[in-house]
């Protein structure tokens, strides 16, 4: 057996040929995505529901603003945890400590009162932001540079994820939806009302689950993500720089949703922009790597605004203006057994959609990338190729939302649209989070990855401010709203083309 720790190797010890390491890191992010999919399909759904009904009773731009600032944080963070583990606890540690808050925050939002809802949205968002990256990271450590299973790895771990991604709503939506467990509640004596946080503390649960699979594993990553030597001093004033810039960001980000002070948002994409062309012109190749990653950030800054849409916009279309009765209306006769399922179902099932597509095509795509080898579409094309399909889903939810002033639409609509977000996904997170480790200098990986989370923070952002236009009340503005999204997506994928040849001269011999 190859072991990864043997120099000079190559290790097709695990799962379908890859290094043994990456079983560890595939369940854990499995179990960690269970928890934040299980509660991202609740949160939008959660806040506007009405007080008498155990929600919260915001109005949907009150929502989307908090769960754009939430969902934001999530990524933001990824920044100061790049950086700590870089130059403090390394990516092994500082995974098991994020996963820990994470787990408190789930089951502090578990309890029904404003102040531990918005406790566990920060826990979750601080722990996230450790794990998140340097589980990431510790992915690329697994392969060296020239090794082309890379992207394949990626497309298996992203698969995990998606695994995750897929059971969480509907064990979460359930708890949280479903007449029947509300009775259920009933029957115990507790408040159905509350059923909401019943969906919190199962994400917690899947947190928890995702520790023991990790400790039990551990021995699987000895060779990576270790901390710097004990000799080696520790970087504190850079540690208080990077956490006042992150301080420093979220406030101008906060402020920019405050009147008169909206136009600091056209800076998300001013900054970068002007950061590719400053390391673009600059001759050194180190640079103009970091020009091209900047590229590529963008690009994910406005593939995440609309794809994020999924747990705003989206669930409240899927709540308020979809048909989820089921076509048999409930009662099933399987072998005899007469079996009877709610309907409608829990509108955060259709959270689920997206990752089961990822689950059916991603081995597709991992195959496809091996099989073309070097004739497969560069890094630049790939992402190009994403955000026209991304594009595509929205242009096909302007006819369903003329449709709405018939009334409730077929689910086939939004099962179509996560069809096409899917594809666009896969040309683009899998293959980023692979380009990025590449891309990256070895002594700035933690920090590069945070930068993609940041860019992945800003698109969440811009989905949750975009989510206030949304109306189910106004057919015709709804057509228009998702019209406009289209075009932006439309201008940007045909920018992303005829830039990409400069973008593979920026990477130079990275493929």
């Amino acid at each position: 057996m190859v072991h990864p720790t043997t120099p000079g190797t190559r290790d097709t010890s695990g799962i379908f040929g890859h290094p043994r390491g990456l079983t560890n890191l595939f369940f854990t992010e499995l179990w960690e995505r269970f928890g934040y999919y299980g509660m991202r399909a609740l949160l939008t759904l959660f806040m506007v529901t009405e007080v008498a009904k155990g929600g919260l009773g915001y109005d949907n731009v009150q929502a989307g603003l908090i769960y754009g600032t939430y969902t934001m944080s999530v990524y933001m963070l990824s920044i100061p945890g790049g950086f700590i583990a870089d130059n403090f606890l390394g990516a092994r540690t500082t995974v098991f400590v994020g996963g820990c808050i994470i787990a408190a925050g789930y089951l502090t939002l578990a309890i029904h009162s404003n102040l531990t809802f918005y406790a566990g949205l920060v826990l979750v968002a601080c722990g996230t932001g450790m794990l998140k990256p340097n589980i990431s990271s510790m992915v690329g450590s697994l392969y060296s540079p020239e090794d082309d299973r890379r992207d394949a790895g990626f497309s298996i771990f992203y698969m995990g994820i998606n695994i995750g991604a897929l059971s969480a709503p509907l064990l979460t939506g359930w708890l949280a939806q479903s007449s029947t467990y509300k009775e259920i509640l009933a029957g115990w004596g507790f408040d159905p009302n509350r059923s909401w946080h019943w969906g919190f503390a199962a994400a917690g649960v899947g947190m928890i689950a995702g520790l023991i699979v990790y400790i039990a594993q551990r021995h699987r990553l000895d060779h990576v993500g270790q901390a710097p030597a004990a000799d080696v001093p520790r970087p504190w004033m850079g540690l208080a720089k990077v956490l006042g810039g992150t301080a420093a960001f979220f406030v101008f980000v906060i402020l920019s949703d405050r009147d008169g002070w909206h136009w600091l948002r056209w800076l998300f994409l001013g900054l970068p922009v002007g950061a590719t062309v400053f390391y673009g012109l600059n001759p050194n190749p180190e640079k103009k790597r970091m020009a091209a990653i900047f590229v590529f950030c963008i690009a994910a800054m406005l593939f995440w605004a609309i794809f994020e849409q999924a747990g705003s916009t989206i669930a409240l279309f899927s709540e308020q203006l979809t048909d989820r009765s089921l076509p048999w209306g409930g009662n099933l006769n399987l072998l005899g057994w007469h079996l009877h399922f709610a309907s409608p179902f829990p509108s955060a099932w259709f959270q689920s959609v997206n990752s089961f597509w990822v689950i059916t095509l991603a081995g597709v795509f991992a195959w496809m990338w091996v099989a073309l080898g070097d004739k497969q579409p560069s890094s630049p094309l790939k992402f190009t190729i994403g955000l026209f399909f991304l594009g595509l889903s929205f242009v096909l939810m302007v006819p369903a939302a003329r449709l709405t002033a018939e009334g409730r639409v077929g689910s086939l609509w939004l099962i179509a649209l996560f069809f096409l977000q899917t594809v666009g996904e896969l040309c683009i997170s899998p293959v980023g989070l692979s380009t990025m480790t590449k891309l990256a200098p070895g002594r700035l990986t933690g920090l590069v990855m945070g930068m993609w989370f940041l860019a992945a923070a800003l698109g969440n952002k811009l989905a949750g401010i975009m989510a206030g236009d949304y109306t189910a009340t106004d057919a015709p503005a709804l057509a228009g709203f998702f019209t406009q999204q289209a075009i932006w997506v439309g201008v940007a994928t045909a920018v992303m083309l005829a830039i990409t040849p400069w973008v593979k001269r920026l990477m130079g011999q990275v493929k």
